[in-house]
């Protein structure tokens, strides 16, 4: 793995402005921490590109642990567009961590957050593992055109790679987000509010508010409002509605509570 000093940090942060930084605080003095040392490299290194993890030893930086506040390791912070945010103290299973991380990814897409990480600099990796996942070259197209703001082009390019794997949950996350992305470019957020309560029936104007609800990170409002309008509308309509939902769905995560709540409902709705 690949270490962090106090030196790397503002480097790191400047990253965390173009996806998630997985921060590990840890010490050889604890055994226990190994696990979740090995469970973080193994599911930062299955999101292709989707997250940077970095392992700061608070032994060898005890000044930089203690700055950030941390008191006890294993520590697991996020740096999200600047920001830290705190993960977890101490162990935790992998399907937890695995939870966490996908808040994390959900997190950063509502920021605008859809770069993917190179390893991160520092000491040389160790063994097969690095600290940030290899980035896929299948996605270098749509990357280059989303770090570039062209969001149409990224949709383009996410649509030709489905017609080389139509299923891949990954390139579906990818196409709604670049989607989202394109679509709210220009968006003003009060006047969204306003023209969606002005016009409850209109498509178009719920599906504005839906989105930004979806940026905002209020998934489950933003589910309510398209699913209630699906009830009552046309099967023309209906349809529309349907795969907007599941575009949406694929952004806040397909198995996340909330979105298997919502997709229930659905089929109750369409039949």
């Amino acid at each position: 793995m690949t270490s962090v000093t106090e030196a790397d940090f503002q480097t790191l942060a400047t990253q965390s402005m173009q996806y998630p930084v997985i921060l590990e605080f840890f010490s050889q003095r604890d055994p226990a921490g190994q696990e979740v040392s090995t469970t973080l490299a193994g599911l930062v290194n299955a999101a292709g590109g989707r997250f940077l993890l970095g392992r700061i030893d608070v032994d060898a930086e005890p000044r930089f642990a203690q700055a950030l506040g941390v008191q006890a390791v294993p520590t697991v912070v996020a740096l999200i567009g600047g920001q830290m945010a705190p993960l977890f103290q101490g162990t935790m299973a992998a399907d937890e961590i695995s939870a966490l991380l996908d808040q994390v990814a959900q997190l950063a897409v509502a920021n605008g957050l859809t770069g993917r990480a190179q390893p991160v600099a520092g000491a040389a990796p160790e063994g097969d593992e690095a600290a940030g996942a290899p980035v896929n070259p299948r996605f270098d197209k749509a990357d280059a055109a989303l770090e570039a703001g062209d969001f149409a082009k990224a949709v383009e390019e996410f649509e030709a790679l489905l017609k080389e794997t139509p299923h891949d949950p990954e390139v579906l996350a990818g196409r709604a987000q670049a989607a989202l992305l394109q679509r709210s470019a220009s968006f003003d957020g009060a006047a969204i509010v306003a023209d969606a309560a002005a016009k409850p029936d209109d498509i178009d104007a719920q599906f504005d508010a839906a989105d930004l609800e979806v940026i905002n990170g209020r998934y489950e409002e933003a589910f309510d409002r398209l699913l209630g309008l699906a009830a009552d509308s046309t099967p023309e309509d209906r349809e529309r509605i349907r795969l907007r939902i599941l575009d949406l769905f694929e952004i806040a995560g397909r198995t996340e509570p909330v979105v298997l709540k919502a997709r229930r409902r659905l089929a109750t709705v369409l039949f």
